[in-house]
């Protein structure tokens, strides 16, 4: 139960800063379109736990809003918006379900639905020419997909390891700061 909620704004907004700040970086490298809005999706997991999910998705929305006007990479901030931002608070709901094959039937299904909203978010919103995902005449985007739901299942069982170290290193440190009155 967070007690000093001036804390909980100043650590959310802290927060907030740190993930627009990766988000800013996007367009340093071409891998950082996909690694650091995942990254600032997995910082939010400490506002979760410390704060709560209602916290932990208004500094998703404060990082979103942000994102879109400030960031440069807009496929990155479509990829945080659709999928990294919000999947480390809906993953702790999903593992708390009984039966753990509904919970992993729903996580894929929210992968994928995010990826293909993705795709044709980039195509219709961003506008990029659909021919650009054609390599040597072979469509990609399915395989791209195929590949993805691959790497989401290690991103998935990383968050879980993340999830156990913040507990272990970080929880008891800033569970006493923001419940001090």
């Amino acid at each position: 139960m967070l007690l000093n909620k001036s804390a909980g704004v100043a650590f959310s907004g802290m927060l907030a800063a740190l993930c627009v700040g990766l988000m800013l970086c996007t367009g340093l490298l071409p891998v950082a379109t996909y690694a650091l809005p995942a990254l600032s999706g997995v910082l939010l997991i400490s506002a979760a736990v410390e704060l709560g999910k209602g916290w932990a998705l208004s500094v998703y929305a404060a990082v979103s809003l942000l994102s879109v006007v400030l960031a440069a990479d807009k496929e990155a901030v479509l990829l945080f918006i659709l999928f990294f931002g919000y999947y480390p608070v809906v993953k702790a709901v999903l593992e708390s379900l009984k039966q753990r094959w509904m919970g992993w039937l729903l996580k894929f299904l929210i992968f994928n639905a995010a990826m293909i909203a993705c795709f044709f978010a980039s195509i219709y919103i961003l506008g990029i020419p659909e021919e650009e995902f054609t390599i040597y005449g072979v469509y990609i985007p399915w395989i791209l997909l195929l590949l993805g739901n691959g790497v989401f299942l290690l991103y998935d069982y990383a968050i879980s390891g993340i999830v156990v170290f913040y507990f272990q290193r970080f929880h008891k440190l800033f569970a006493g700061w923001l419940k001090r009155k």
